[in-house]
């Protein structure tokens, strides 16, 4: 994953989540959860470390904006 730059948290209300699940499945549906609650910036796949297990996911939440209807 590219690293988080200053212009992601900038001000208040501006969050980076990291999601770290036994699979992709898993790792979508949290983010499904997120994007409910909060106006984010979602992820369109997932990443795998080598010889670490599950997947990782990282979206970027505006906790100041209401979620698309």
């Amino acid at each position: 994953m590219r690293q988080i730059n200053e212009s992601h948290v900038a001000v208040p209300g501006l969050a980076v989540v990291e999601v770290t699940a036994a699979d992709d499945d898993t790792a979508f549906a949290v983010q499904e959860l997120l994007a409910a609650r909060w106006a984010i910036a979602p992820a369109d796949h997932t990443t795998r470390a080598p010889g670490e297990p599950g997947v990782r996911l990282r979206c970027f939440l505006d906790l100041r904006e209401e979620p698309d209807a």
